[in-house]
C-alpha cells in the first residue's frame, strides 16, 4: 500500500474529518497537520478538541507558511549565506511578485535577481517573503544533500495537508520531496475550491488554480503518491439539487453525490434546490425563508460575507449576489464566462444545506439547468 495518499474531495464530504481522525488513531510518532490559511488551521484544532476534547501532545497543527518558516528556513538558513547564520528571519505576507527593485525606462519592473540572496528572498528587515520560502527551503534542502526533507521524516512520522489545492509553484516540488521521504504524507483537497493560492510563481504555471492531480499525474514519479477519487465523494451538507448543479459547474470531475446518513438528512425542510429570485422579490425571499448569510464577490458588511469568505462554512440557506460574469453564465450555461470565478462560485453554491438563492433579474430566456424561478405567489 502507497504510503502517499491524494483524496480528491467533494465540498462537504468531510475531508477535514477524515484527515483528523486519522492523525488521532496514530499512538506511535509526532504527526503534523498543516493548511493554508489561518482559519482552516483553527478549524482543524477545534474539530481535533470536539472530537478528543483535547490535542494529543504527538500533534501538531499549523499553517504551510510556519511550517516552512520553522522547519525548513531557521534551521538551515546559514548555508544560504554565512552571516545569517546569527540572525533571526521573520516572515512577510506578500501578495504578487516581492523583490521589485526600479522600473526601466520603459516603465516595466525589474526584480532582485537570485545572486543577491537579501534583496530576493528578504525584506530591509530581514522577513522572508511568501512567494519565495518554499524556494529558500528547496535551495537549503540541495545545498545540504536533503537534510531538510531528512530531518523532517526524523521528527515527524506522518505529515497531513488539508485544502491540498492552495499548494502552487515551489511548494509542489517540495510535496515532491516530501514523496520520497520517510515520513507518511496524507493529503486532502478540492481542485473546485481552489479559491487561494500560497503564490503566485511563475513556476509550475499551469497547475495553479488546484491542479495537484494534474501534477502528481505527470510530474512527480510514477506511483509516488496514489489518488483516490471516489471515498468523500458524497457531501454531508448538500442536497441532491445542490450537488447536481455544483457539478455542472466543473464537469471535469467525477460528480459529487448528496450522503444518504439519517442524522444528515433528517428533519428536511420545504423549499430546496437552487433558485433565481429576482431583485424585487428579495425582502419577500428573505423574510420567508431566512437565509443566514448573502454572499457576494467582494468584501461587504456583516452578516453578508464574501465568496471566498465562506470556504468551510456551511449554512441552511444561502442568498448569492452573482458578478456580472455569472448573471451571463446563468443565461447561457457557457463555463468559460466564469473562469476566473468559477472556483468561488462553486464555494459560495455549496455553502447551503437547503436552497441557494441567486439575485438575477431574469427573463423568460432559458438558464442553465438546474435552476429554478422563483415565484412567490407559487406553491412548493
Amino acid at each position: 500500500m502507497n504510503k502517499n495518499r491524494l483524496i480528491i474531495a467533494a465540498a462537504g464530504s468531510g475531508k477535514t474529518t477524515r484527515l483528523v481522525r486519522y492523525a488521532l488513531s496514530i499512538e506511535n510518532g509526532n504527526v503534523l497537520i498543516t493548511t493554508f490559511t489561518d482559519g482552516n488551521e483553527q478549524e482543524i484544532r477545534n474539530k481535533i478538541i470536539r472530537i478528543n476534547k483535547c490535542i494529543p501532545k504527538n500533534i501538531t497543527v499549523q499553517t504551510w507558511f510556519s511550517f516552512l518558516l520553522q522547519h525548513g528556513v531557521r534551521p538551515y538558513q546559514g548555508v544560504m549565506a554565512d552571516d545569517l547564520f546569527y540572525k533571526r528571519i521573520g516572515f512577510c505576507l506578500f501578495e504578487g511578485k516581492s523583490g521589485f527593485r526600479f522600473r526601466d525606462k520603459s516603465g516595466r519592473p525589474v526584480y532582485w535577481g537570485e545572486s543577491d540572496t537579501y534583496n530576493f528572498y528578504f525584506t530591509k528587515n530581514l522577513r522572508i517573503y511568501s512567494d519565495k520560502i518554499a524556494k529558500f527551503v528547496f535551495e537549503c534542502n540541495q545545498i545540504t544533500n536533503n537534510e531538510v526533507i531528512y530531518r523532517l521524516s526524523r521528527i515527524y512520522s506522518a505529515i497531513f495537508i488539508d485544502e491540498v489545492q492552495d499548494l502552487a509553484g515551489w511548494d509542489l516540488e517540495l510535496l515532491k520531496l516530501l514523496f520520497a521521504s520517510g515520513s507518511t504524507i496524507q493529503m486532502v483537497g478540492d481542485p473546485r475550491q481552489g479559491t487561494y493560492s500560497t503564490n503566485d510563481s511563475s513556476l509550475h504555471k499551469r497547475y495553479r488554480n488546484g491542479k495537484v492531480k494534474e501534477f502528481i499525474e505527470e510530474k512527480c514519479k510514477k506511483g509516488a503518491c496514489s489518488i483516490d477519487t471516489n471515498s468523500l465523494n458524497k457531501s454531508h451538507r448538500n442536497n441532491k439539487w445542490i450537488c447536481a448543479f455544483a457539478s455542472k459547474l466543473y464537469p471535469e470531475h467525477v460528480a459529487c453525490e448528496p450522503c444518504d446518513c439519517e442524522d444528515c438528512r433528517k428533519d428536511t425542510p420545504s423549499h430546496l434546490g437552487v433558485f433565481l429570485i429576482k431583485q424585487a422579490d428579495v425582502n419577500i425571499y428573505y423574510e420567508r425563508y431566512k437565509p443566514i448569510t448573502k454572499l457576494h464577490y467582494r468584501e461587504a458588511r456583516l452578516p453578508d460575507l464574501n465568496y471566498g469568505a465562506s470556504k468551510g462554512l456551511g449554512f441552511d440557506r444561502v442568498l448569492i449576489y452573482p458578478t456580472e460574469k455569472i448573471r451571463r453564465f446563468l443565461k447561457s450555461g457557457d463555463l468559460s464566462e466564469i473562469e476566473s470565478v468559477r472556483a468561488k462560485f462553486y464555494v459560495a453554491v455549496t455553502r447551503a444545506r437547503h436552497s441557494v438563492g441567486i439575485v438575477c433579474d431574469y427573463d423568460d430566456g432559458e438558464y442553465v439547468e438546474g435552476i429554478r424561478k422563483y415565484i412567490p405567489d407559487e406553491k412548493e
